[in-house]
C-alpha cells in the first residue's frame, strides 16, 4: 500500500503538468509530478534539434510560474529545468502509470512494477505524443527504424527513407537531405496537411531532385539487407508494382496514436467513437470522474501555452479558489458593448446554443475561437461587408438579422443563428455580395486563418459549411428563383474535386458531361492552334467552366487546367438540365457567357503573338494577381529609378528586383509582389501581421512581424525578402524632381545588433502615398506599368 497521500498527482511532465506541479509547488500543496521518461517535456525532447518553438496564442497572457517564450528547443528545456529546481518540484522520472482506482481523495495508482501511490486529485497531462504510430509492417522493429529525430546533423552520407507527409516528416527530411540521400514516401499523392511553408520547401526539394518522393507508396515489409554496406531493404507498394529500397535508416513521423485506451481504463468517458474525440470536460477541465482533471492536448489544447495555463488553473480549482481563465478579461471586453446582461461564461453559453455551427466545437476550443474573433453590434443599415472588398473572414449572426444583397433584385434575409461570408472564406477570393444589417444585429467576425484551423480539426463543421456552400453557390449562381428544397436533389448529387497545380480537370475533344464550379484557385482554358496549346483565358474561383459542351451538346472545345491547388463542384448534364428546368433566365445568361468567351478565344486563336504572351503570363502566376508590376522593354532605359523610388519610400530597402524575373517578347515581369487573389503569404504567419486592405487589396505586412520568414517560404513568387532596418536615403526625390545634390547612394543597415531580427519585407503598392506606387510615378519613360489582371489581359489584346 501507499505509505503517503498526496494531495495532487499530476501525471506527465509537459507543459500542462510542469505549470500544474510547479504551482502546487510555490503553493505549498502537497503533491507528486510521474513522468514516464527519464526526462521533461518528451514531446519536446523529440523535436529536431535547433527547433523554434512558437509561443501561441500570442494574444493570450502566460499564468505560470515557470517561464516562457519562444525560442529554440533547448533554450525552453533548459529554463523548465531551471524552473523545476527553483520550485523545488517533487518529479519522479522513468514511473509509468499502469492503473488508476479507486475515487476522489482516495486515488490509487498503480506504476509499473507494482508501487502504488495515493492521491486526493489527479491532473492528467500525458498528451498525445507518447505512443509514435509505427510501420505497422513486418520487420518495423528492427534497430534502424526510428519515431524520432533529434539531430540531423549527426547522419552522413547515408541512404535514408522518410515514412509520412505531415509537417515533422517533410521537416526531418530538408534537414537530413544536406548530407544524406533522402526519401520521403507518401501514401498519397500531395502533402495536403503540410503548412504551406513546408509544403514550399518539399515540393522545391523534389523538383530539384535533392529529394525523391514515392506518391501513392505504402510501406510492405522490411527485409534484411541484400548488399551488406546497407542495414535493410524496405518494400514498398507503389503505383507502378512492388519497389526495394537498401536502406541505412528508416524514420517514421506518422504522428502518434491518442492513449485512449489507457485513459479509459482510468473510468474517463470520450463522447463517441471517433479518432480524434476527446473527452467531455467541464469549464474547470474536470473529467465524468470526480477529482480527475484532464489538461492540455488530450483535452483538446495542444498548444504549449494554453496548457500552461490550464496547469496553473486547475490547481486553483481544486483548491476551490473561483479564478478566472486567464483569458477572461479579454473576452470580457469584447462583449463589453453588447446588449446581454451576462457574464463571459455566459455569453460564451449563448453563442454555441444560437449558432448550430458552432455546436459541436469543444467549449475550450471554442473560447479559443471567440478570443481570435470580433464581436460587434451592428446598427440597422450598416454595411457589414460590401460586393468585391477584399476581405475573408467568417460570420455568424448571434441576434438579429442581415440582408444579403446578391444582385441588384436579389435580396436574402439571413437571421440569428445563420453564417455568411463562406463563400470568400473559402475561396479566398473578393466578396460576391453586399451584407447590410437588416436590424439591429449582433455578428461574429471569425478570421479566415482562425476558422480554417477549426473546419481542419472538428469534421462536424466542415460538413456543415461544405453542404452549406453547395446549396447557397447552386442557387446563387444557378438558379437564384428556385426554393432549397427544389434545388437539394442537385445539391446531393453535386461532388467537390481536388486537382493538383497544372492537373487537367477535362481535355479538349473529351465528351462534355459535366460542368465544374470553382470553388477555390483558378484554372486557363487552353485551345490547340497548330500543334501549340495557347491560354485563352483565365478563370478564377466562383465562376463556372465547361457549360459550353452542356449547352450545346457538343465535345469538349478547350483543355482547362488548375494554375493552382483548386477545388471544384462538379454538377453532372442532368442536374444542369434540372437547373435550366429550375431557373428559365439560366440558359441565357449561360449562353451570353459563352458568345463572350467564343469571341475572345477567336480573338488569340487569329493572333497568335498575343496567345503565346497570354500563355507566358498565367505561366508566371499573373493569373492570380489582384495588381501586377510590368516593364515594358521597349520604353525601359535600365535608370532603375523604380528601384530608388521604393527604397526611398520604404525605409531604404527595395522591395522590386527590376533586373531578375523573366521576359517574352518585350514585356518583362520583375520580381514585384503581385498582391494575388488568395495569398499564400498569408496561409502561414503566426503573428497575423501580413493583412489585406479592405478596398484597394493591396497585401502588406504590419509592424508586429516577428522574422519567422514563413511567408517568404511560402511565396511561390520569390518576392518577400528578409531585411534589417535601414535608412532612407531621403534625398532621392529631390534629386530626381528638381536636380538638387548627386543621386542617393544605397541604404545602410541600422540597429542590426544581436537582439535584432531581420523581418519580412514586400510591396504594399505604396499605399499610404496618395501619389500611387513609387516605382511607376519615378519611371521617365512610362515603361512601369502596375496593371490589374482585366487590364494585362486588354494589353495582351492589344499586342501585334
Amino acid at each position: 500500500m501507499a505509505s503517503e497521500i498526496f494531495d495532487i498527482a499530476i501525471i506527465g511532465a509537459g507543459p500542462g503538468g510542469l505549470s500544474a506541479a510547479s504551482h502546487a509547488a510555490e503553493l505549498g500543496v502537497n503533491h507528486v509530478l510521474l513522468e514516464s521518461s527519464p526526462k521533461i517535456a518528451n514531446t519536446i525532447q523529440k523535436y529536431q534539434k535547433g527547433k523554434h518553438v512558437m509561443a501561441e496564442p500570442g494574444v493570450l497572457p502566460l499564468r505560470s510560474p515557470i517561464r516562457f517564450s519562444a525560442g529554440k528547443r533547448e533554450e525552453i528545456l533548459s529554463g523548465w529545468e531551471d524552473g523545476l529546481t527553483e520550485h523545488n518540484v517533487n518529479v519522479r522520472y522513468n514511473t509509468e502509470v499502469a492503473t488508476i482506482g479507486g475515487q476522489k481523495g482516495d486515488f490509487l495508482i498503480g506504476i509499473s512494477g507494482g508501487e502504488q501511490i495515493q492521491a486526493k486529485h489527479i491532473i492528467l497531462g500525458i498528451g498525445l505524443q507518447g505512443n509514435p504510430r509505427t510501420l505497422g509492417v513486418p520487420g518495423d522493429n528492427a534497430a534502424f527504424v526510428q519515431y524520432q529525430l533529434d539531430d540531423p546533423d549527426a547522419y552522413k552520407d547515408e541512404s535514408i527513407v522518410i515514412v509520412g507527409a505531415g509537417d515533422a516528416a517533410i521537416e526531418n527530411a530538408i534537414a537530413l537531405a544536406r548530407h544524406n540521400s533522402v526519401s520521403i514516401v507518401n501514401r498519397k499523392d500531395e502533402f495536403a496537411r503540410a503548412k504551406e511553408g513546408n509544403l514550399n520547401l518539399i515540393l522545391g526539394a523534389i523538383d530539384s531532385k535533392s529529394i525523391e518522393c514515392l506518391y501513392g507508396t505504402t510501406p510492405a515489409r522490411i527485409d534484411p539487407p541484400s548488399d551488406e554496406t546497407f542495414a535493410g531493404t524496405f518494400v514498398l507498394d507503389t503505383p507502378s508494382g512492388e519497389a526495394q529500397l537498401p536502406v541505412h535508416r528508416i524514420i517514421g513521423r506518422l504522428g502518434a496514436i491518442a492513449p485512449r485506451g489507457l485513459v479509459e481504463s482510468f473510468g474517463i468517458e470520450f463522447p463517441n467513437d471517433d479518432a480524434n474525440a476527446i473527452p467531455a470536460l467541464t469549464s474547470q477541465y474536470e473529467s465524468n470522474v470526480e477529482g480527475m482533471f484532464v489538461i492540455g492536448a488530450l483535452g483538446g489544447y495542444p498548444l504549449i501555452k494554453q496548457a500552461m495555463n490550464q496547469g496553473y488553473e486547475v490547481v486553483e480549482y481544486i483548491l476551490g479558489n473561483k479564478v478566472k481563465p486567464a483569458d477572461h478579461d479579454l473576452l470580457a471586453a469584447k462583449f463589453k458593448t453588447l446588449p446581454f446582461d451576462l457574464d463571459v461564461d455566459e455569453v460564451l453559453a449563448l453563442m454555441q446554443q444560437r449558432i448550430p455551427v458552432f455546436n459541436g466545437v469543444n467549449a475550450l476550443q471554442f473560447r479559443e475561437l471567440i478570443l481570435d474573433s470580433e464581436v460587434s453590434l451592428q446598427r440597422k443599415g450598416a454595411v457589414v461587408f460590401a460586393r468585391n472588398d477584399y476581405t475573408n473572414s467568417f460570420y455568424t449572426v448571434l441576434q438579429g438579422s442581415v440582408d444579403i444583397e446578391v444582385a441588384a433584385d436579389t435580396l436574402i434575409n439571413s437571421g440569428q443563428g445563420n453564417f455568411f461570408g463562406e463563400m470568400s472564406l473559402i475561396s479566398g477570393r473578393r466578396r460576391s455580395a453586399t451584407v447590410y444589417a437588416a436590424d439591429d444585429c449582433v455578428v461574429i467576425e471569425t478570421p479566415r486563418r482562425t476558422m480554417n484551423k477549426l473546419i481542419a480539426s472538428v469534421d462536424a463543421v466542415r460538413k456543415v459549411l461544405d453542404q452549406t456552400f453547395i446549396v447557397r453557390t447552386i442557387q446563387q449562381k444557378f438558379a437564384p428563383d428556385a426554393s432549397i428544397e427544389d434545388l437539394l436533389p442537385v445539391a446531393e448529387k453535386t461532388v467537390i474535386n481536388q486537382y493538383a497545380p497544372g492537373q487537367v480537370i477535362f481535355s479538349e475533344g473529351e465528351e462534355g458531361d459535366t460542368l465544374h464550379f470553382i470553388r477555390n484557385g483558378s484554372v486557363t482554358v487552353s485551345s490547340n492552334v497548330d500543334g501549340k496549346d495557347l491560354v485563352m483565358s483565365y478563370v478564377p474561383a466562383n465562376q463556372a467552366v465547361g457549360e459550353m459542351a452542356l449547352l450545346a451538346n457538343v465535345k469538349r472545345t478547350a483543355t482547362v487546367r488548375a494554375t493552382v491547388k483548386t477545388e471544384t463542384l462538379s454538377i453532372d448534364k442532368e442536374s444542369f438540365d434540372l437547373l435550366l428546368e429550375k431557373s428559365p433566365g439560366l440558359k441565357a445568361r449561360m449562353q451570353k457567357i459563352v458568345e463572350e468567351r467564343m469571341r475572345q478565344n477567336i480573338v488569340l486563336q487569329t493572333n497568335t503573338d498575343s496567345g503565346e504572351l497570354l500563355s507566358f503570363l498565367m505561366g508566371q502566376g499573373l493569373g492570380e494577381a489582384t495588381d501586377v508590376l510590368l516593364i515594358d522593354e521597349e520604353l525601359c532605359v535600365a535608370c532603375d529609378y523604380c528601384e530608388s523610388a521604393c527604397a526611398a519610400t520604404h525605409e531604404g530597402t527595395s522591395r522590386l528586383d527590376r533586373k531578375a524575373g523573366p521576359t517574352f517578347a518585350h514585356i518583362h515581369v520583375p520580381t514585384s509582389c503581385r498582391h494575388c487573389e488568395d495569398p499564400s503569404c498569408m496561409k502561414d504567419c503566426p503573428p497575423d501581421a501580413i493583412q489585406r486592405g479592405g478596398i484597394g487589396g493591396e497585401v502588406f505586412i504590419g509592424d508586429n512581424c516577428i522574422g519567422c520568414g514563413n511567408c517568404e517560404q511560402n511565396c511561390p513568387y520569390g518576392v518577400i525578402q528578409m531585411s534589417y532596418k535601414t535608412s532612407a536615403p531621403d534625398s532621392f526625390w529631390r534629386w530626381l524632381f528638381f536636380g538638387i545634390g548627386d543621386k542617393p547612394g544605397k541604404a545602410v543597415n541600422i540597429n542590426a545588433g544581436e537582439n535584432t531580427i531581420k523581418q519580412a519585407v514586400k510591396c504594399d503598392m505604396c499605399k499610404d502615398q496618395s501619389g500611387g506606387p513609387a516605382c511607376v510615378r519615378a519611371c521617365p519613360t512610362g515603361a512601369a506599368m502596375r496593371l490589374s489582371p482585366e487590364e494585362f489581359v486588354d494589353l495582351v489584346r492589344d499586342v501585334r
